[in-house]
């Protein structure tokens, strides 16, 4: 007797499948932070089966759309609406320090690097520190994230936060992942990120409600001070918002050589 033979399904299907398409990424600088090992500071390919834009498109690889700032396909710019081809080239690119993109087609509609923000609510420290060096930094620690989100948006903030999920939100259009763990270094991060050195104006600011700093006459506050204080303090300044005093306590020595440590980039860890 005559055995036939069978193909397999796996032989039979062994080609292409249909309805698959492939396009090639590239990620650049800090992007990379993002990706897995593998993937970085290197050109790789992506199989899709389905109609994407680029923004989901990147978005699934792990890389947060608030973190791009310029995307190439082919060579030409485009923005998040762009639905990736099969065969598609594209390079992918953080925000830039120094280089003028201005001529090439910006993801947003403002530019990324403003010096207002909201904190998500595991970040407090920073948002103290931002605060002490006179950034706009809004936080309380019972946010939630539909909340921030909105915030952000209406308000045109940066969120700053170490949750990537959460910029993810397509509501959210300006954001950055935070990478340090510890809180002096992820102030120093977020000023060498956005450049914001010559923009440091310390002792302008509430650390505690983020209210704006006046200076108030030492007669009209001398009934909230403790007996030394009176005797040894002239000059003070009043948060708007909450009224908490401060002045040039024995505290101030201490924060002044934290400030300059932190204009002079001391908590900034080079990559």
């Amino acid at each position: 007797m005559t055995e036939k033979s069978h193909s397999s399904p796996s032989r039979r299907h062994s080609g292409p499948r249909p309805g698959l398409a492939n396009a090639r990424f590239r990620f650049y600088e800090e992007l990379n932070d993002f990706l897995p090992e593998s993937r970085r500071k290197t050109s790789f390919t992506h199989t899709f089966n389905r109609r994407a834009s680029i923004k989901d498109m990147i978005e699934s690889l792990g890389v947060p759309h608030t973190e791009v700032e310029l995307i190439l396909v082919n060579g030409k710019s485009v923005d998040f609406s762009y639905i990736v081809r099969d065969g598609d080239v594209i390079s992918v690119y953080p925000v830039f320090e120094s280089l003028d993109i201005r001529p090439l087609l910006r993801l947003r509609p403002e530019p990324l690097r403003d010096n207002r923000f909201v904190v998500d609510t595991h970040l407090g420290r920073l948002a103290r520190y931002l605060r002490l060096l006179g950034f706009d930094s809004l936080y309380s620690n019972d946010f939630r994230d539909a909340e921030i989100a909105r915030i952000s948006s209406d308000q045109h903030r940066i969120l700053l936060t170490r949750d990537r999920l959460l910029l993810h939100r397509s509501i959210i259009t300006h954001g950055y992942f935070v990478r340090e763990a510890e809180p002096l270094y992820q102030a120093g991060e977020v000023l060498h990120r956005f450049d914001m050195y010559r923009d440091i104006r310390p002792w302008t600011r509430c650390t505690l409600c983020n209210g704006e700093l006046e200076e108030v006459s030492k007669a009209a506050i001398e009934h909230r001070l403790e007996p030394r204080t009176q005797l040894y303090y002239t000059d003070f300044r009043i948060c708007r918002d909450c009224s908490q005093l401060y002045w040039k306590g024995s505290h101030f020595r201490k924060m002044s050589k934290l400030i300059r440590q932190l204009r002079q980039g001391h908590y900034h860890r080079k990559s």
